[in-house]
């Protein structure tokens, strides 16, 4: 795959054999940063789990202390007064029956979905719609659930899913270039505390084998995945 001049700059200022820390790690990043709009910049895990096995399987939420930076779209499947919960709470898409049917034609113009759980026996058929792309309420994120005004404002706030892939790698965002170091590592460090909480007591070995960051666009930076604590301690108060 052919490279521009800009990314191989980049690319050149990261040394593919040193082992970061969080914070030297989120310093490369926003320098490395080859956009030239406010790159996301996003974090990828290698856990130490098998994902074919049920409990093996990794995934939750995290609300960042410092948002992601970006307003995610939230659609939620309610009626009546629920509905009304939603859109009082800034849902930006709400609805039932027609939704339902809107959504498994191709509607896909929102980043999180919210479902009362009186309609999750419909909403269910949109597995194969919601499912691949991580859309797919479950009552184990708080996106199935009777209080959808509380879900729909946790999302808003900055409220991130994620979940092991069938190849052990976990993905999430900690933010935008824009964000200082110190949000950056605050976010990734509630987000890692998250993750590390979730370690399956089937899980043998070792759990986080391998961390990366990186910019929408940018290279991937190495984190010692050793350093789960104290990752702010590098950084100017």
């Amino acid at each position: 795959m052919k490279r521009s001049k800009a990314f191989r700059a980049a690319s050149a200022q990261v040394d593919r054999e040193t082992l970061y820390s969080p914070a030297q790690a989120a310093k490369l990043a926003k320098e490395t940063n080859v956009a030239k709009f406010d790159a996301t910049v996003e974090v990828a895990l290698r856990l130490g789990v098998d994902p074919r096995k049920a409990d093996q399987m990794v995934r939750g939420t995290v609300n960042l202390p410092h948002g992601t930076g970006k307003t995610a779209r939230v659609l939620v499947f309610a009626t009546g007064d629920r509905a009304e919960e939603a859109r009082a709470a800034g849902a930006d898409i709400v609805g039932a029956d027609e939704l339902i049917d809107e959504v498994a034609k191709g509607r896909l113009d929102f980043d999180a979905v919210v479902a009362t759980p009186d309609l999750m026996g419909k909403v269910g058929r949109l597995g194969r719609v919601l499912g691949p792309r991580g859309l797919m309420p479950n009552p184990k994120t708080g996106t199935v659930t009777p209080a959808v005004g509380k879900a729909v404002t946790d999302i808003k706030g900055g409220k991130i899913e994620f979940r092991v892939d069938r190849h052990a790698n976990l993905h999430f965002i900690i933010g935008k270039v824009s964000f200082s170091e110190r949000q950056l590592i605050e976010n990734y460090a509630a987000a890692l505390d998250e993750v590390l909480r979730l370690k399956p007591s089937a899980a043998k070995g070792r759990y986080l084998k391998k961390v990366v960051f990186s910019t929408s666009m940018g290279p991937g930076i190495q984190v010692d995945p050793n350093v789960t604590r104290a990752m702010t301690a590098e950084l100017e108060v």
